[in-house]
């Protein structure tokens, strides 16, 4: 303790008021709402951050600055956020940064949507919608391709009518037909077959009236889980059936007439599906089936008149009336049943799996088909070929194959406006550097375009078109008859892409257009083809494969952590293409994105009919419309050319107009 004497008395400094702090530096620089360019002479920039900052600069603006100008109290932009566009490291993607950066261009005056076009990717889709109501996020995440950057700052009735426009013309195609399928496709009865999965890709769906044997491509394939699989002895009836009509060699014992091909197996395997399925459904369930239990379904059944009538009068209530989807199932049960030949002919073992079922099949039928099965056969074999005709008779078109693309083909050069469609890929193609997965499979979506215009082959054909790149060997025709498919390889000979596809390898080989000789075409070399399928064979069919094992595919799936498989299925592949026309094909008025506008979705089949209907347009030959989809002359005037009368006077006034042009 220090002494009194030697403390030091210390005085209090006087308490001075406080001074307020003074900040250093500049003083500084008012907010102008629009400020005056230092220069008015400037060079456009191509990339986005590079015209960013070059009209920050020519303004006078720092990021800071421009941050504080144009971001109000309720807004939640980071200014770091113009600081990472200005350095090219990150773009705007939200729907909120797209805002902000409309503001960028209003406060320099500049066009709307001038720093939006810049972008690496142009046609991504706008994130963070806050006003889509209840959706699920698939739903949400399949809609914000096709909405406005703007959509949350319209009005409530703007928002419904946009949402409105969505679902019915680009979703569901808005047609009567897709309304069905929508409404079909939500009721669930088709029996599976899992014994068959080698041979059935899909399960079964609601099939189009006017289908091509092994061709579904005018069916809309989505893939829908069924209620319940196909009892055992059915199932085995079924894959007997199978094993008939695609073995290379009839089973000893056995006669037939015609064989299945894989494709065809498939189709009739899904028909037979929702033929037991309907029997099988609730009648009180929005099915309306007979409700015959599991057990005591068996192809038997199909020997049966009443069966055949119940079923062919159940699908004419279900969509309310008769089409030739009844008529070609019929035609099925009497080729089973055909004299010698049918399958089902052949086994009159099957009468002792049959049971009775009330007010269809009576103990009655089930002693005449055990005692005479080829009387019983022969009996439903005449009655089958009136009620084919009756049916034929007052059948109606419920699917116009045409009408999701009638504005091609009504146009004066319908490939001409189809190729819109490879030229909008190509507009709002984003940067493979920036965005690899994206660019790959935009150039892929530009690759089925163009090949399908080029080649007019079916959609199995270009599905499982293989691969030979620039200095492989490629395939001999005999390994690619043995494995049924095309190839695309490089010809040193031609200097050229060339596609080899075997004749066996289409559904019509027999045709007189092959005459059994090969299909080869070397593709032409116009609007960059060739640089697009080096590019896409060399930096993004790798991207696509993400180390899966290669298929051998020229078109191979994204794939992804939920899926290893590369190789298209049908119904993939069709949904790719639906996808395509749905993103770049149909013309959106709120987006002005798009080609074309009046188009639907569709399937890669109905590039056939474009095909067809152009050649017919400029030479009135249907000859020559079916060189450009292999097909005779006959195919292409029931199945695919719409050359309507105006067509043919128009094509007759052209020549005889060219007379009065040279007097």
């Amino acid at each position: 303790m220090i002494p009194k004497s030697r403390r030091k008395r210390i005085s209090k400094a006087p308490v001075l008021p406080a001074q307020p702090n003074k900040k250093r530096g500049p003083k500084p620089r008012a907010i102008v709402e629009f400020p005056e360019p230092n220069s008015t002479m400037w060079g456009d920039r191509d990339i986005f951050h590079e015209a960013l900052a070059l009209h920050m600069e020519r303004h006078g603006d720092t990021a800071w600055h421009l941050h504080k100008a144009i971001i109000g109290p309720k807004d939640r932009i980071d200014r770091k956020t113009i600081v990472h566009w200005v350095a090219g490291t990150k773009v705007p993607r939200s729907v909120t940064s797209l805002e902000i950066l409309s503001r960028i261009e209003t406060r320099y005056r500049l066009p709307a949507g001038y720093f939006a076009a810049k972008l690496p990717h142009t046609g991504r889709a706008g994130s963070g919608h806050t006003k889509l109501g209840e959706m699920s996020v698939a739903e949400r995440r399949r809609m914000a391709w096709h909405l406005p950057n703007d959509f949350d700052r319209r009005p409530l009735r703007e928002r419904r009518e946009i949402l409105d426009w969505v679902r019915k013309v680009i979703i569901s195609g808005a047609t009567d037909y897709r309304r069905y399928q929508a409404m079909a496709m939500r009721q669930r009865y088709a029996l599976r077959f899992p014994d068959l999965n080698n041979i059935r890709p899909q399960v079964p769906v609601e099939p189009a009236e006017e289908f091509d044997l092994g061709e579904l491509d005018d069916i809309e394939l989505e893939l829908v889980s069924t209620s319940r699989d196909a009892p055992r002895a059915l199932a085995e009836e079924v894959a007997h059936l199978i094993q008939f009509k695609t073995a290379t060699l009839t089973e000893i014992g056995y006669q037939r007439n015609g064989v299945w091909n894989e494709q065809t197996a498939l189709q009739k395997v899904d028909h037979l599906g929702l033929l037991f399925g309907a029997l099988a459904a609730s009648p009180d369930g929005a099915v309306a089936g007979l409700g015959v239990p599991l057990a005591k379904l068996s192809v038997a059944l199909l020997v049966f008149p009443a069966v055949w009538d119940w079923y062919v009068r159940w699908r004419e209530r279900r969509r309310g009336f008769f089409t030739i989807w009844e008529v070609n199932m019929v035609q099925l049960g009497l080729a089973m049943t055909r004299a010698d030949t049918g399958w089902l002919r052949q086994r009159p073992d099957l009468a002792h799996r049959l049971r009775q079922i009330p007010g269809l099949v009576s103990e009655a039928d089930i002693q005449a088909a055990q005692s005479d099965w080829d009387g019983v056969c022969e009996a439903f074999y005449s009655h089958g070929m009136v009620r084919a005709k009756e049916i034929q008779r007052v059948a109606k078109v419920h699917r116009d194959t045409f009408e999701p693309i009638m504005v091609e083909l009504e146009a004066d050069s319908p490939i001409g406006e189809y190729r819109r469609i490879a030229e909008e890929i190509v507009r709002l193609m984003p940067s493979a550097g920036r965005y690899p997965r994206p660019a790959a499979e935009a150039m892929r979506s530009l690759l089925l375009i163009r090949l399908g215009l080029h080649l007019g082959i079916r959609q199995r054909n270009m599905r499982e078109l293989l691969l030979c790149p620039r200095g492989g060997t490629p395939r001999s025709e005999r390994q690619l008859e043995a494995q049924r498919c095309g190839e695309l390889r490089w010809s040193t000979k031609e200097k050229g892409w060339e596609v080899l596809i075997p004749a066996a390898a289409f559904k019509n080989a027999n045709s007189s257009f092959f005459a059994k000789r090969p299909y080869r075409l070397l593709l032409p070399d116009v609007g960059d083809l060739y640089r697009f399928i080096d590019r896409y064979i060399r930096i993004h069919r790798p991207v696509l494969l993400n180390g899966a094992p290669d298929p051998g595919n020229f078109f191979v799936k994204t794939v992804k952590s939920t899926s290893r498989e590369a190789a298209y299925s049908q119904s993939a592949f069709y949904e790719a293409w639906r996808l395509t026309i749905q993103r770049y094909g149909i013309f959106n008025p709120y987006t002005k994105r798009g080609a074309i506008e009046g188009l639907l979705p569709h399937g890669p089949h109905n590039v056939r009919d474009v095909l067809a209907t152009h050649i017919l347009k400029e030479t009135g030959s249907y000859e020559q419309a079916g060189y450009a989809i292999q097909d005779t002359a006959d195919v292409v005037a029931q199945h695919y050319g719409r050359f309507l009368p105006e067509n043919k006077i128009a094509l007759a006034a052209k020549v005889i107009n060219q007379v009065w042009a040279v007097a």
